[in-house]
């Protein structure tokens, strides 16, 4: 089967290099890789350059956000399966052949969920995340662990939902995530590391201007798909899916205490 990988770059130059390497080292015969750069000013657009003959489509114009971007990139792919990497992050090697022989072995899935790292800017790994228990209630109650890195799907499951909302400002891959689920997607979890999640003091993901456009956009979706807003009933079930998760999900209270520490 087919792979089509999106990156959208903006101002990352001193680690996109070793993202679109990760993609087009991957020991896969079948991968079409895409690149959208919608006016990055540190020598990205350069770097692309250098590695467009390695590259199936070279998008250079200005967007309406990430999703946006994200969006032209997939219009151009002609894979079965799609997945993408930020310029910042990184695929492992032998992730695109774990993930094909899953989808072949799960011929109904429609989403393959990964395991994968997130680590520090100098790629130092700070803790392993597992993926498990992806579904619409447990998205919204925090219950749900997932990396988007290490996250896969049909070409047909991104289509049927119209791809992402470019409102969304935070959340743009859960949302996506969320209306497949919501559309009755299966997903499949695959035991093997896929990724490296790179969070770093450019990235906006923790800032407090992310976590408050995240809020906003958790309660929009939240209020679209249960028909209401979001009550203290739900902030206790919240508070009790996420314990449950911490109890029983290998791994979540390692990682928990270690993001803690770090």
């Amino acid at each position: 089967m087919k792979f089509s990988i999106v990156t959208i770059s903006f101002n990352q130059g001193q680690y996109l290099e070793e993202a679109m390497n990760s993609v087009l080292a991957q020991d896969y015969p079948n991968v079409e890789y895409i690149v959208v750069d919608p006016g990055s000013t540190d020598g990205s657009r350069d770097l692309i350059e250098r590695y467009a003959d390695r590259l199936a489509k070279v998008i250079f114009e200005p967007d309406g956000g990430a999703p946006d971007g994200l969006n032209k990139g997939f219009r151009h792919a002609t894979g079965e399966i799609f997945g993408f990497l930020n310029s910042d992050d990184v695929l492992l090697p032998g992730a695109l052949g774990a993930v094909s022989r899953t989808f072949e072995k799960r011929s109904r899935c429609d989403v393959v969920m990964g395991n994968g790292f997130l680590v520090d800017s100098d790629g130092n790994r700070i803790r392993h995340v597992r993926a498990a228990g992806f579904t619409a209630t447990r998205y919204f109650y925090g219950g749900a662990t997932w990396l988007q890195q290490s996250t896969f799907f049909r070409r047909k499951a991104f289509e049927s939902i119209g791809g992402f909302n470019t409102a969304n400002r935070s959340c743009w891959d859960g949302e996506l995530l969320l209306e497949m689920a919501l559309a009755g997607a299966e997903v499949a979890y695959l035991n093997h590391d896929l990724s490296l999640f790179r969070v770093h003091p450019q990235s906006i993901t923790g800032s407090k201007r992310h976590k408050e456009m995240m809020r906003a956009d958790i309660d929009r979706m939240f209020s679209h798909a249960r028909g209401r807003n979001w009550t203290a009933a739900d902030t206790l079930r919240s508070w009790l899916l996420r314990a449950e998760r911490l109890l029983t999900h290998p791994g979540a209270l390692e990682s928990a205490i270690r993001a803690r520490l770090h």
